[in-house]
């Protein structure tokens, strides 16, 4: 199962998915918000903290969480604050009961990913593409409009048109044709 645990949170924060199941993980951990306290009402414990990128809305909560569940935590660039694991481009991760894709896609940051689950039909698209052909911001240090274009390109490439959720950096999931959200933001993005 998955849940955004910073649904509606009124602070500066990414969204924070937990997803249960064999390999309980935290899909980034938000900012500003009692993300500890939030994870305790479904779960006792983690096994991993995923991050889509380092950006402080979705890492501010990091050392919070590692202190509460001595938990490791798998991102892009161990050389970050608070990453203990890299995590390569197409490598695998397990996240609940799923195996998912690591996807490498820079552009908003350097040291972003997505996770991409084909028995799922799931996409965790971080701050890479949003509902309703929305994308994340290259006007931040590491971003880069072309890169950005080049990634989710890259990224339509590797997920199915059949995809049923997306679970995005920001805002609300989309599971009502989320490929085309992807298609809308690659085309917005070039122009």
């Amino acid at each position: 199962m998955i849940r955004n645990l910073a649904r509606g949170v009124q602070s500066f924060t990414s969204n924070a998915f937990l997803v249960t199941g064999e390999r309980t993980a935290l899909v980034d951990v938000g900012n500003e918000f009692d993300v500890v306290e939030a994870v305790r009402e479904h779960t006792a414990d983690l096994d991993a903290v995923v991050l889509t990128h380092t950006h402080y809305d979705h890492v501010g909560n990091l050392a919070d969480v590692v202190a509460a569940f001595d938990v490791e935590v798998w991102g892009q660039d161990p050389a970050q604050d608070g990453v203990d694991h890299g995590i390569e481009d197409g490598d695998h991760v397990t996240l609940g009961d799923h195996d998912y894709l690591a996807v490498h896609t820079p552009g908003h940051k350097e040291d972003h990913l997505c996770f991409y689950s084909a028995a799922a039909d799931v996409l965790f698209a971080g701050d890479l593409v949003f509902a309703n052909g929305s994308f994340g911001r290259t006007d931040l240090e590491e971003g880069d409009r072309d890169t950005l274009v080049d990634s989710i390109a890259r990224l339509l490439d590797v997920i199915d048109e059949e995809l049923a959720e997306m679970h995005t950096g920001h805002g609300p999931s989309v599971t009502d044709t989320p490929y085309r959200d992807v298609e809308l933001s690659w085309q917005a993005a070039k122009f």
